[in-house]
């Protein structure tokens, strides 16, 4: 094989359009048009992006001349690992080491730091400036707050962590502050010319204190960029700059690849608009649909439409789905492989008929060879695996869940289990402990202090005769009206849960910022406690957690070799299963009844179902549960509501699935009967064993 022979080998992999990309521009390398490479989820995209690095350097661009900006410290680490292995044969006889020679590859903030220390002196900034995570940074925004006296208002002011969310997205998303808040926070609007303050009074702080946080890297690199010549600096150090996940970036990313390549020449983009799910985080699909027009002639368009991962009946019906989109890159996935059945559109009753579906096909798979580990279970919320979650606990099928914790150990959920709990047995120390804390002005010692009364005397009696701190003076006779209530039975199963649910709202509200979003949790729970015949079975059945459960955050089971995969379909970008499960597709919750107020927002919930579909190899299945238990704080009580299938599968589309109603059968509720006959006191013979 010649010298030249070698040096090409590596495009022979690669399919035509591919290659396309990957050589665009071979004419004259050092003034290569701008290139938007539209990578089709499967189509390869890492593949093409690490092979046009390859080729850069194999035809001669200095690795130390070429800027690879990603999103993540792996992401470009294994870039430059698969660069190394394609170009190695070809650099190897120069002796050329990519991976050391390759510098300027990283996260944007990782480059805009590097870039900062560089330049500080040009911008009035010390370049020994320190970095500030997130943790740091809500600290000394919470400080700020503290000195300005917001911490002691009458009303309670946001958070620490509240606070710096509404700041990071303000300079990411380059909005004005009231937008932000109206469209994303509106429970803190009325605070608008407060935090306005607050934030004046934290640049300030952090500016004295010599530290940048996580936004001011993008910030003050953004600003830099704006300066002429500091700009044309910096751009002449690059031959090329190329960008991995195009469609994530936001309004700041954007404005500096512009600065850096304001003529588009080097510049090559690689994502898919179909895949933009993270406007949350301030990303904006603006910034690929529009990239092909910032450039005079427009930038180049290359398709990757060879799909790698999915069976054609399942790109088939992810395609009908996308093609119903407002305004998109016009692609058409396409795979060789042929086989395979149409995805599921199934209709249950409900929920629970919902996870029951669910646990009979997974166990079903498993028998056939397929591992749990290969089997994902997507959500559009992390509140929505809920019902699925203690079904799989009862199962004693281990699970594995991304994007937030698991149901049952989320913080108000536990809220609500402990009341429930200690109105069961009120000499359950750890339940009464924890609710006892929810009151204002009730810390640890007043807990014990009460906890040690009702342990000597009358239950009831006691709370009634405790004098509570003054903070919680005025909602003391609520509470111990609540916990009477449950105590005599007052109220039948599940309607004690409602009582529950009446007291602990106006909690709820004052202890968590996000309560509206952590509502949903406590609707679900209320769904699921309508299954139960009773509050004793209810409790016993939820009680029996995963062996792994740490009551902080959802890890890889420890006993279990293999597991299933609960995920968000945000969490889920990226990754893909032999057979994939998606939860709710109903109107309400894909698109969510919170992110319908406008066409973008309904056409990224769009493109998260895209994104849920595209995730699937060979198996898929859509489920629509006919019936949702509904919790209405102040309107119509509590309700059960009919849901409609999400209005991205339309009835011209149908064709394209495969639908179907399952008959789920609701597992009996009967209560067993206790044996008769004089009672053995166990306990005592458990106490002589230990003396």
């Amino acid at each position: 094989m010649t010298a030249n022979e070698a040096s090409t080998a590596y495009l022979d992999r690669l399919n035509d359009e591919q290659r396309r990309a990957v050589a665009y521009g071979a004419e004259d390398l050092l003034r290569a048009p701008p290139l938007l490479i539209i990578a089709g989820a499967g189509s390869g995209k890492t593949a093409t992006l690490a092979h046009r690095v390859a080729h850069l350097l194999v035809n001669g661009i200095d690795p130390r001349r070429l800027l690879l900006l990603t999103f993540s410290r792996r992401a470009a680490a294994e870039m430059i690992r698969r660069v190394d292995r394609i170009a190695a044969s070809a650099l190897r006889a120069r002796e050329r080491p990519i991976g050391e020679a390759l510098g300027w590859a990283g996260t944007f903030h990782a480059i805009g730091a590097r870039l900062l220390r560089e330049f500080a002196p040009q911008i009035a900034l010390e370049p020994a400036f320190t970095i500030h995570d997130r943790e740091d940074s809500a600290d000394l925004l919470n400080l700020v707050r503290h000195d300005l006296g917001f911490s002691r208002t009458k009303q309670r002011f946001p958070s620490k962590g509240t606070c710096l969310a509404i700041y990071s997205r303000t300079v990411n998303a380059q909005a004005n502050l009231a937008q932000v808040l109206g469209t994303s926070f509106p429970w803190v609007a009325m605070w608008e010319k407060e935090l306005k303050q607050l934030f004046a009074a934290y640049v300030e702080a952090k500016q004295h204190q010599c530290v940048l946080d996580y936004d001011d890297l993008l910030l003050y690199w953004s600003h830099m960029m704006a300066e002429g010549a500091i700009a044309s600096e910096i751009g002449r150090r690059f031959d090329h700059v190329l960008v991995d996940e195009y469609q994530d970036t936001n309004a700041l990313q954007a404005a500096i690849l512009l600065a850096l390549r304001p003529r588009g020449e080097g510049l090559t983009v690689v994502g898919d608009d179909a895949q933009s799910i993270y406007s949350f985080r301030a990303a904006t699909v603006r910034n690929i649909l529009d990239f092909p027009d910032h450039f005079t002639p427009r930038a180049a368009t290359v398709m990757l439409e060879r799909n790698y991962r999915s069976t054609q009946p399942i790109l088939a019906a992810a395609n009908a789905v996308i093609a119903l989109a407002a305004e998109r890159f016009t692609k058409n996935l396409r795979s060789e492989r042929h086989g395979g059945e149409r995805p599921r559109l199934v209709s249950v009753a409900d929920e629970a008929a919902q996870a029951a579906y669910v646990v009979e096909k997974v166990l079903a798979n498993r028998e056939a060879g397929v591992a749990l580990k290969a089997q994902a279970v997507l959500f559009r919320a992390s509140h929505h695996s809920g019902p699925l979650e203690v079904e799989l606990t009862r199962r004693n099928i281990p699970f594995l869940k991304f994007g937030g914790l698991k149901f049952l150990e989320a913080a108000h959920v536990k809220d609500m289990l402990a009341f429930l709990r200690w109105a069961e047995n009120p000499r359950d120390r750890m339940a009464g402990f924890r609710v006892i804390q929810l009151m204002p002005g009730c810390g640890p010692a007043t807990a014990a202090r009460l906890l040690d009364r009702i342990t000597e005397g009358e239950p009831q009696a006691e709370l009634e005769r405790f004098k509570p701190p003054p903070a919680a003076a005025e909602l003391w006779p609520d509470f111990v009206n609540a916990v009477h209530v449950l105590h005599r039975r007052d109220a039948a199963w599940p309607a004690e849960l409602d009582v529950v649910m009446r007291w602990y709202e106006p909690h709820l509200e004052r202890i968590h910022d996000d309560a509206r979003v952590r509502q949903a949790d406590l609707v679900q729970l209320a769904q699921i406690a309508a299954g139960y015949a009773s509050r004793e079975r209810f409790l016993s059945e939820l009680t029996l957690d995963p062996p792994d459960a740490t009551g902080a955050e959802a890890g890889a089971p420890l006993l279990d070799e293999d597991y299933l995969i609960l995920s968000t379909i945000h969490s889920a970008k990226g990754q893909e299963w032999k057979s994939v499960f998606a939860l709710n597709v109903v109107d309400g919750c894909l698109p969510s009844d919170l992110a319908a107020g406008t066409s973008a927002e309904i056409e990224e919930e769009r493109r998260l179902l895209y994104v849920a579909m595209t995730r699937a190899k060979d198996d898929l299945h859509l489920i629509v549960p006919q019936r949702f238990f509904m919790h209405q704080q102040r309107k119509n009580g509590d309700r059960h509501v009919y849901a409609a299938r999400s209005r991205f599968i339309p009835s011209d589309i149908l064709r394209y699935f495969t639908c179907g109603t399952w008959p789920a059968a609701r597992p009996g509720t009967s209560e067993g009967m206790s044996a008769s006959g004089k009672p053995v006191d166990i306990g005592a013979r458990l106490r002589r064993m230990w003396g």
